[in-house]
């Protein structure tokens, strides 16, 4: 999947974000697919804002918004699992879309506050 305008965590994100908005459509556990909703569609808003973002360190402190709201994602798409409200496949599939945000988040994140070890 090449982006339109050349940003994977761009594309990624908001792909995500759009699994979790038609997940949140069939779930019946209304509080834990509400609490997924949140978190991931925040994450690619925070990406977003980062891409705005008027210094270093603004970008950077966003971008490490989006890693915990990746992470908390991690959590309830394990909750659902755990609980039978989603199937294993179904989280499986969300978790390995999930890890790799995370993966590309965690990358983002030390390269901004720390260019030198990334």
């Amino acid at each position: 999947m090449k982006p339109a305008d050349g940003n994977i965590i761009v594309v990624k994100s908001k792909a995500f974000a759009i699994r979790c908005v038609r997940l949140r459509k069939y779930l019946l556990a209304e509080d834990l697919s509400r609490q997924l909703l949140r978190s991931g569609t925040s994450i690619g808003a925070n990406v977003k804002e980062a891409i705005r973002g008027q210094t270093r360190p603004d970008f950077g402190s966003k971008m490490n918004t989006a890693l915990k709201e990746a992470s908390e994602s991690e959590y309830w798409i394990e909750l659902l699992q755990e609980t039978e409200y989603i199937s294993w496949e179904q989280g499986d599939s969300l978790l390995a879309d999930c890890r790799e945000l995370i993966k590309l988040l965690t990358s983002i994140v030390k390269s901004t506050f720390n260019p030198t070890t990334a």
